[in-house]
């Protein structure tokens, strides 16, 4: 295109030598009209987005058993596991809680599945978010998505979301999002009893 900038190195070897000076603010001189613009800040501030680890775990690190299945989410790499009680095992990517403040991690269980969730905000959501509406039924703008895992934990859910950009994201109040087809498979899979570990 003729109006849009274009870079004497390529991105991959701009990317590597700008790392070293990440302290400072990166420019590119655009070789048509010799104007600046400013391609990132401070590269040590780079959040990495919409990013899942799909290595494979085994689940004798974390649980005595698998009765009744258990389920391991993994916040820093974004990531789902599940066991079935007769070892079967599936990995799905996920949305995890936006900040620590958010994050709760340790062991807890499903308590609850529900087919249809409907969706109320918390008070902490809507005192961060007071233009909110206080009750989203059941339906495809839904929050919840199509299916709900409740957790023994009060407001905390293992669910669906519409919104999949989240998915592999930091970007939930505070719950663990799965893409809705994922959810639904987890949902026929897990039991009320479930095992369910966050770290």
């Amino acid at each position: 295109m003729a109006n849009s900038p274009r870079f004497p190195v390529n991105r991959r070897s701009f990317l590597a030598g700008s790392a070293a000076f990440a302290a400072t603010p990166v420019v590119a001189q655009d070789v048509n009209d010799g104007s600046t613009i400013e391609i990132e800040r401070d590269l040590s501030q780079i959040v990495r987005r919409n990013i899942s680890s799909f290595r494979t775990l085994d689940w004798r690190p974390y649980f005595s058993d698998l009765n009744n299945g258990a389920i391991l989410v993994d916040i820093d790499s974004r990531a789902l596991h599940y066991w079935e009680d007769n070892g079967n095992y599936r990995l799905y990517p996920s949305s995890v809680p936006l900040t620590d403040d958010l994050t709760r991690r340790g062991r807890t269980r499903v308590t609850l599945k529900d087919p249809e969730p409907d969706w109320r905000p918390t008070p902490s959501m809507k005192i961060r978010n007071p233009e909110w509406p206080d009750y989203v039924p059941p339906g495809p703008d839904n929050p919840l998505g199509t299916r709900a895992l409740h957790l023994s934990w009060t407001y905390y859910r293992i669910h669906g979301t519409h919104d999949t950009r989240k998915i592999g994201r930091r970007s939930s109040n505070g719950c663990i999002g799965l893409y809705n087809e994922h959810i639904e498979e987890l949902y026929e899979l897990a039991k009320v009893g479930t095992q369910v570990l966050l770290i």
